[in-house]
This record gives structure tokens, sequence and C-alpha cells, in this order.
């Protein structure tokens, strides 16, 4: 089907939907449905939303505006990383897959629903043309058996061309959950699988096709980005995972009476202490193939396994098992918080590029093996580790709230481990209305991953021995609901931090680094005149390790307003801008991300100076949202074409897309 049929279908199921809503019969709503987070390593629920708003839902199909400042290799679904320091997530120990966090499920992303009906929210967006095109299909369900058990499921397509040659993604992603929610047991559980292909082009050969197009053209500054030559033609990245989440957790306790408003009195169960088992299974596996032996050999100065291009192997699985007990708050007056006690056991197992080739004879070898020098790691590698831990939690109450995780390992790679981390919340009555404030914290000395330490692959072998990473991070957050404001300002101090330098190999500092951040929000209405503003100040004291740009802009303007009373309409200007920072890099056969910068060099590379901003029209109907946008609207209406996030990748020129959403309700 045509995307434009398909638009034109939305519309039409939007006013079937309208005609319905005209008539005197209730339809379904979901007013009476809940969703829920996982907090983890015990399974508590946190409340969260189900997303159905239409402000702002075009935005979601621009790559660069995942964060306000992220740098990007320029497609959508093709990695990133956060510029803002402390909203970037941590290295994991799979980290190929760091980069593409927001097109994967996590635990931290999963939602259970709890929708009393059948719901299913399904989404298509869509832009450009046959040789550019980008579409992404999603779907989301959820229904209940009955009060307690509920099963869901998702889906997720996303097959992009990219707008520069050899770009092309396309990822699958789909997945089942579900949740038994009794008085005296519970269980909750998802399984998501995810396959990603990426093709890998290396960046564009030279920066004056996007800066200044006429020098390199002879004249002609017109130019079609999927003309631009690449640096790679038959480079590939495919990344796959498999998760299994259990979380199980029985109840003791007693029932009680409680009293209601019209007298009746109905029985109520109250738990005193749970025992819970939780269950992460994860299975993570990354291949990267260079087709082009030519190119293999330009682009990276090392080959130590194959000369005739390139095929790298790598994968990672870790089966954890957690038993808690718990004293539950809230049995009794006195009961004003949840007190647990945890411990966990991590089976983990590391496999690479089979290293047979590291042995050949010295005549044999490809360049570059004969003079290694280094010490070689080993291809496949189990582990055991076991920690223990406490949480304290207050998840009621309208005054007061907190929530502390304390862990230590015990044994294996992570023996001596510590990780703390807590925030608590308030709020102050003022003016009818109340001031939110909440402050966070946390402590951390952790061991590298595996792989940072130990790695095999055509072009890169590293056998490190670091020492632990320790971080403290303190700060707060105010919130002012009737001036719309928000300030969050916080601190950290990072030693022995391990990051990728301009040889994209990891290295540890050996000394401290200080972070500081101040993030505001504020927001600003006038009937229906609306200026959101998210303004980010960041600095870091050596920024040859930890480069960031100090000041990092999100604003959109926007009018909101009614048409016919039934036709809501957000149309406005979204805007992203930072100030020009040290370069990051990307690298392809690893996926990840490195500073771009010799150490002390006289000239730099920086990169960021320019405003990205995006028209849009977004627009709900009854259950149906749709929108139309002009992404990177001011592309040569001002300001210099310099638009890269990283060195020699440019972020998509201006596009037209347009995109749906629509919410079945049986």
């Amino acid at each position: 089907m045509k995307p434009l049929k398909l638009f034109l279908l939305s519309l039409s199921v939007a006013v079937c939907q309208l005609v319905q809503g005209q008539s005197k019969e209730k339809l379904p709503d979901l007013s009476t449905a809940y969703a829920w987070t996982d907090l983890q390593p015990l399974g508590l629920r946190e409340p969260s939303t189900i997303d159905t708003a239409f402000i702002d839902y075009s935005l979601r199909s621009v790559p660069s505006a995942v964060t306000p400042a992220w740098a990007t290799t320029g497609n959508l679904g093709d990695p990133g990383t956060n510029l803002i320091f402390f909203d970037r997530k941590p290295m994991t120990d799979f980290f190929f897959a760091d980069g593409l966090w927001p097109w994967v499920p996590s635990l931290e992303k999963i939602k259970f629903y709890n929708t009393r009906i059948p719901m299913t929210l399904v989404s298509y967006n869509f832009g450009g043309d046959r040789y550019n095109g980008q579409d992404r299909l999603n779907a989301i369900f959820s229904g209940n058996v009955n009060k307690q058990l509920q099963f869901g499921a998702i889906l997720d397509y996303l097959y992009s061309k990219g707008s520069y040659d050899n770009q092309a993604v396309k990822n699958f992603t789909w997945g089942l959950n579900g949740s038994y929610i009794a008085d005296k047991f519970e269980v909750q559980f998802y399984h998501y699988h995810y396959n990603l292909s990426n093709r890998e082009n290396g960046g564009i050969t030279d920066d004056l096709y996007i800066t200044d197009p006429a020098e390199v053209q002879g004249g002609t500054t017109s130019i079609n980005p999927k003309s631009i030559p690449t640096n790679l033609t038959q480079a590939q990245n495919r990344t796959k995972s498999t998760d299994v989440f259990i979380n199980a957790k029985y109840k003791l306790g007693f029932y009680r009476d409680i009293l209601q408003e019209d007298s009746t009195v109905i029985e109520e169960y109250v738990p005193v202490t749970a025992f819970t088992w939780t269950l992460n299974w994860n299975e993570g596996k990354h291949k990267f193939t260079n087709a082009n032996a030519q190119q293999d050999a330009e682009f990276w100065p090392e080959r130590y396994l194959t000369a005739d291009g390139t095929t790298d192997h790598t994968s990672y699985s870790s089966v954890k098992n957690t038993l808690g007990l718990s004293l539950l708050e809230g049995f009794n007056k006195y009961a004003k918080f949840g007190l647990a006690a945890y411990a966990s056991i991590d089976l983990r197992s590391y496999k690479q590029t089979a290293d047979s080739m590291l042995y050949m004879p010295v005549e044999e070898k490809p360049r570059g093996l004969d003079e290694y020098m280094g010490e070689i790691p080993v291809s496949h590698k189990n582990e055991a580790q076991f920690s223990i831990g406490a949480q304290l939690t207050k998840q009621t109450g309208s005054i007061l709230k907190y929530e502390a995780t304390a862990e230590l390992g015990v044994t294996g790679r992570t023996a001596g481990d510590v990780k703390i981390d807590g925030n608590i919340n308030t709020k102050i009555p003022i003016f009818k209305d109340s001031l939110g404030l909440m402050a966070y914290g946390s402590f951390k000395n952790e061991a590298p991953s595996y792989f940072v330490e130990n790695f095999i692959s055509n072009h890169f072998i590293w056998k490190n021995d670091f020492g632990k990473t320790r971080r403290v991070r303190l700060g707060g957050e105010l919130t002012v609901p009737f001036s719309r404001t928000r300030l969050n300002i916080g601190v950290e101090n990072i030693q022995n931090y391990i990051y990728f330098d301009y040889n994209c190999m990891p290295v540890q500092h050996d000394g401290n680094v200080q972070i500081f951040s101040a993030m505001l929000w504020q927001n600003f209405a006038f009937k229906a005149w609306h200026w959101d503003n998210q303004l980010i100040l960041q600095t870091s004291s050596n920024s040859d390790v930890i480069p960031m740009p100090k000041f990092v802009v999100n604003s959109n303007m926007y009018l909101r307003f009614k048409i016919a009373r039934v036709l809501d309409v957000q149309f406005g200007v979204n805007c992203d801008y930072y100030t020009k920072y040290d370069a990051i890099g990307y690298q392809p056969e690893t996926m990840t991300f490195h500073n771009y910068n010799v150490p002390d060099a006289e000239e730099r590379i920086k990169l960021g100076g320019f405003p990205f901003m995006n028209a849009y029209l977004n627009m709900k109907l009854g259950k149906t949202v749709f929108y139309v946008m002009f992404s990177h609207v001011n592309q040569g209406l001002f300001g210099k074409p310099d638009y890269f996030s990283l060195p020699h990748y440019p972020l998509n020129p201006r596009r037209f897309q347009l995109g749906l959403s629509i919410q079945f309700l049986n």
C-alpha cells in the first residue's frame, strides 16, 4: 500500500471514530487503565503512563532529536551517543549495542499495562522517496483475561535507506509480555528479541560536499546527497539480542475489614513479607563484515586476522538469578517504608572471533600481525559473579518518597564492586500548589567490562588490566508547577575513567575528572501560544578525556488550539542547538564512539554551533494522531552548512515526513 493511500485511509478511520463519538453510546476508553515499569532488582512497580499524547509526536522520527544534543551517524536507527553527559547511558558489558539504545527495548523502558479492555496502539511514520525512504511501523497490544491476568505484545519494524549512500538500516523487534497481580502472588515477565542491520559507510570522503559543494563540483552548488562518495561501500554491522525477564513474588500477610463510604464492609489483603525470585537472561550477538578488501586496507591501518576483507563475530550471554526477602511498606501505621535484602548470581559467557590465525607462520600472516607485540586475549571466557545487596523504599505518601539500593560484589570479576544509588522526593505547599524537591546521589566503584579489557578483531586487538572506576554523583532538582519551571543541578567526580581515545582504543585516565551540570526547563504559555525551553550548561575539567558542548538549547514554539471543538492542533517549530565542542568520532567495526582529537594538538576539530530546526503540524482527531513535518527546515536558509555532529557524518538534509498513530479499543 502506498504511503499516501495509507495516510488517507487513516483519516477515514479517524472520521469514523469521530462520527461514533457523536453518538449517545459511550465508547470504551483508557480512563481506568494504568501502566507501570519495573524497578530492579526486586521488581517493585513504578507508576508510568500510556503513550497516547499527540504533543511533539512528529519529532520521534527525526534521528538527531533523540536528545537535544545527539551525535549520530545520520540515519534513523543508526548508532549515536548523548552529548549531554548526565543523561548519557553507562557502558554495558556488550558495548556494541550501546549506541543503539533508542531503537531497542530494555528493562528500564518496558511497560506493563492493565487496560481492562483490549488495547492496540499502531503507528506508521514515513518520509522521503524510493531512494532515501524512511518507514517505521510500531504496534503495542495489551489485553486482560481478568482483573489479575494480562498479556501483551510489541512489534517494531524500521527500514530507512538513509539520505546518504551506503547507510541503510533495517531493524526488527518483537516481544511478548504479561503480568499476574493477585493478593498473595504476582508475576511479571517479558521476552523480547531484536535484529538490527546497519550499513556502514565510514562517513563521506570530503566534507566540502556539504560545506562548499561548488569547490568539489566545478562551480555547481546543488548536490544530490546520494551521489556523495563514502569511505566504505560494502560494510555492515548486524546486532542481535534476546532478553527474558521473570519476576515472581509470593506475599505473606493477613486480611482486614475496610469500611466503605456507603457503610459496606469489604475484605482487604495486607501483605507483610514477600519472597522474590528474579531471572534476567540476555544473549547478544554482533557481526561486522566488510567485503571490499581494498577499502578495508585504506580505512584501517592494521589487519590482524585476514587481508581479504573482514568478518568479525562477538557474542555475550548472561544468566542472572536474584533471590530476595522483603518487609513490605504499609502493613501497619508504623511500617512507613519497605526494607529488602537480596543475593544474585550471574553466569556470563564471552566469545570472540577465533584467534587461530594469530599463530600462523609469520610469512603467511596479514600485514600488521607480525608487528603486534601485545598479549593476545583468549577467544572464549566464562565467568561467575556473586553479589549481595539491600534496598530501602517508600513509594506511597503525598509528602515524602524515597528509594535507595546498595550492592556489593563478593566473587568473580566484580569482587569488591560497590554500587549505591538513592533519591528522595518531597513536596512543599505554596500558593494553593506545591513545590517539588528531589535530591539524588550515587557512589560506584566498578570493575571494567570484559570486552573493554579483552578483545580480538581483524583491526583491533587489546589486552588491558584496568583498575576500578570510582564515581560520585550528587545533585538536586526543584519543580515549580505554577511557573512551569524545573531546575536540576548536579556534580560528579570520576576517578580512573575509561574511554576510547583517538586511536579508537580503550584507555584509562589515571586522575580525576569533575563534571558540573545545570539543566533548566522553562515553559511559557499565553492562550494558544506556547514556548517550551530546555537550557543545559555543562563543563568538564578535562576535555581531552571527556569532551562535551558547554551549552545546549532545545526550544519549541507552537500554537495549540482546536478546530470545530473536535480537532486538536499543534503547529510550531522546534530547534536544537549546542555550542562547538572537541569532536567525538565513530568507529564502525566496534560501533563505539571515541575522542577524535589528539591531546595537546594545536588544531582541533570542533563540531556544533548550528541550529537544527523542524517545522511540524501535529493533529488529533478522535483516537487518531497524525502529522506533517519538514525536518531540518532551515537547511540552506541561514547559517553555515556545517551540520555535522560527528566528523564526516552529516545530519539528514531537509525532508518532508508524514505519520499517524491510531488507538484501537474493543
